[in-house]
């Protein structure tokens, strides 16, 4: 019965979260990011800041969307390795289900001992908004998650 209730419950009252993958690639000397939202609240998101409707699956204008995102993300996702802030590189993004992916990398990063994150993504559309954090490092994965307003956090590989 119980389990029913949360399932009702579910139905009336969605739950907003987003997800940052961060990996480093020794291989390539890169960091990888991919961002997950919602793609119905990263459209809103997009259409309340840049003032214009969007249609996330299917836009009318792609370049424009990639834009937008890149945008977005880079004003709302602040990475910094070792006390360098790392200058996120948009390579594209896709559809997947009821989530959009945006992919971002960084180059030259040939180590890293410390991650500092500063992800406000969706924030401003939820204050249930949830946003949970993986970072991998040399093969360790470390997570954590920041509710809404909490938008900082750190790890140390």
């Amino acid at each position: 019965m119980q389990a029913l209730f949360i399932i009702w419950l579910g139905l009336f009252h969605p739950f907003y979260v987003s997800v940052t993958e961060i990996k480093h690639n020794p291989k390539t000397q890169a960091v990888e990011v991919s961002c997950r939202m919602f793609y119905d609240d990263l459209e809103h998101a997009l259409e309340k800041e840049n003032k214009t409707p969007l249609d996330i699956v299917k836009p009318a204008d792609k370049a424009q969307l990639n834009r937008f995102i890149n945008e977005y993300v880079k004003k709302h996702l602040n990475i910094k390795v070792d006390g360098k802030p790392l200058n996120l590189s948009y390579v594209g993004y896709e559809i997947q289900e009821d989530g959009a992916w945006a992919y971002f990398e960084v180059k030259g990063v040939t180590s890293v001992k410390k991650i500092e994150i500063h992800d406000e993504l969706l924030n401003a559309m939820h204050a249930e908004q949830i946003n949970m954090l993986h970072v991998t490092v040399g093969g360790q994965r470390k997570s954590t998650k920041l509710d809404a307003p909490d938008a900082d956090t750190s790890f140390s590989f």
